[in-house]
């Protein structure tokens, strides 16, 4: 049983101490928040001894692991000091918001020979491991495109006060919470992403950094990838990989939908799962044996440095750039 701390007990903080209830794997033991009247009655629901002070944790010898869901722009001082204390991390995407942070936080976890995880869970749901089992099979053939969107406006209506709007936080619209959900999952299908043409437009929200965003992708392999998100439209998700032989498409956590040459489109619906807590029981797993998480570090640090190029692509009007 990994004993781990949660730091930051905003909204979705609270859904990854929920997401492991009754793990046998992983227990949250402490919180830290710098708002604990806010957190108070969840803390004492869910047996959290909380306080202000993320030093207090990583100097507490109880604490295995810390779990950051904090501003992004926190995350490389959090992970290197977390790892010079010899606490395992598992850090909510994205890791990083420019490549060479997430290089420097890297180094740091290996030398500190900790485990480092990210919270890339969207490719666990049900419809992407079975889109995932059909590339594998080799049923697509040689994959010639990758179409990804995910929207929503859940966060439409945040005030403009809090870290999320914030221009240093949320750059190029949605891609920062939303695409880079996308950015993983075709970097897990498809492989590494050569090159990237992103532009981000303001269209119907006071968001200095735009609230609608697409870019055009050059895979390493040769393939092309198209990508959008916007913070203002009714809830979507899509992912489609289109092969010679065959297409297969994510419509929702739970279906698939394929295609195959000379045939119709078949709907394969699969129950549902808890993929968030799933991917963080996987941490767990991999911490407590002193082994990778199977996301490995290159992979962490070519999925950072995809959306490094897509935030200086959109800033510089889609001008290419290398990731």
């Amino acid at each position: 049983m990994l004993n781990a701390a949660i730091i930051g007990l905003g909204w979705w903080g609270k859904r990854l101490v929920g997401s492991v209830k009754g793990s046998r794997l992983i227990r949250f033991a402490r919180g830290v928040t710098l708002e604990p009247e806010l957190a108070r009655d969840f803390a004492a629901e869910r047996g959290l001894a909380i306080g202000t002070s993320f030093e207090e944790v990583l100097a507490d010898p109880a604490i295995e692991a810390v779990v950051l869901a904090t501003p992004h722009s926190c995350h490389r001082a959090q992970v290197e000091a977390a790892a010079a204390a010899g606490k395992h991390v598992y850090c909510e995407k994205p890791f990083a918001m420019h490549k060479a942070d997430a290089e420097a936080m890297l180094a740091a976890c290996n030398r500190a020979g900790i485990t480092i995880a990210v919270g890339h869970h969207f490719r666990l749901m049900p419809s992407m491991k079975a889109l995932r089992a059909e590339i594998a099979a080799g049923t697509l053939g040689i994959i010639m495109h990758a179409d990804g969107n995910y929207s929503h406006d859940w966060l439409a209506a945040l005030p403009p006060e809090g870290w999320r709007a914030a221009p240093e936080e949320t750059r190029a619209g949605g891609m920062t919470g939303m695409g880079i959900h996308v950015i993983d999952c075709f970097r897990d299908l498809i492989g590494p992403m050569r090159r990237v043409s992103a532009l981000s437009k303001r269209r119907a929200l006071a968001l200095a950094t735009g609230d609608t965003s697409a870019a055009l992708i050059e895979f390493a392999n040769g393939a092309t990838g198209t990508l959008a998100t916007t913070l203002k439209t009714p809830f979507v998700w899509r992912l489609a990989v289109y092969g010679e032989n065959a297409w297969a498409e994510s419509v929702s956590e739970t279906r698939l939908v394929v295609r195959r040459a000379g045939g119709e489109p078949e709907t394969r619906d699969f129950p549902a799962i808890d993929h968030l807590g799933e991917n963080l029981e996987a941490f767990a797993a991999a911490a407590s044996a002193r082994r990778p998480f199977a996301i490995d570090p290159d992979g962490i640090l070519q999925t950072a440095a995809m959306l490094d190029a897509v935030f200086r692509s959109a800033e510089a009007d889609g001008a290419w750039q290398s990731v």
